[in-house]
């Protein structure tokens, strides 16, 4: 079950849809070497791409994560993210079969 509300206030902000369009192609958005195909990109990517604070942008995958966007896999000290297509396609069909 997904959590619509949730999904919608995530992607409210610019920087989450971005974030969620740079992960779904990963090897186009991050150089070589940031992309592990079986765990996903890892945070400190993100943020190097982003520009931003690493605080400000752990917050906003906090909210992706949360929302069941993204789902984050710890490896030692690294924190990897990938989109959760399952969510992604059930809010989809959601969208376009209520609106």
């Amino acid at each position: 079950m997904i959590d619509a509300n949730r999904i919608h206030k995530a992607l409210a902000n610019p920087l989450r849809r971005e974030i969620l369009a740079w992960l779904r192609i990963p090897a186009d958005a991050f150089p070589q070497g940031h992309v592990d195909l079986g765990r996903g990109v890892p945070a400190h990517a993100i943020q190097a791409r982003s520009g931003l604070a690493q605080s400000t942008v752990s917050a906003h995958l906090a909210v992706l994560v949360e929302a069941g966007l993204l789902v984050s896999t710890r490896v030692g000290q690294w924190m990897f993210l990938s989109r959760n297509e399952e969510v992604i396609r059930t809010f989809s069909e959601q969208i376009r079969l209520h609106l």
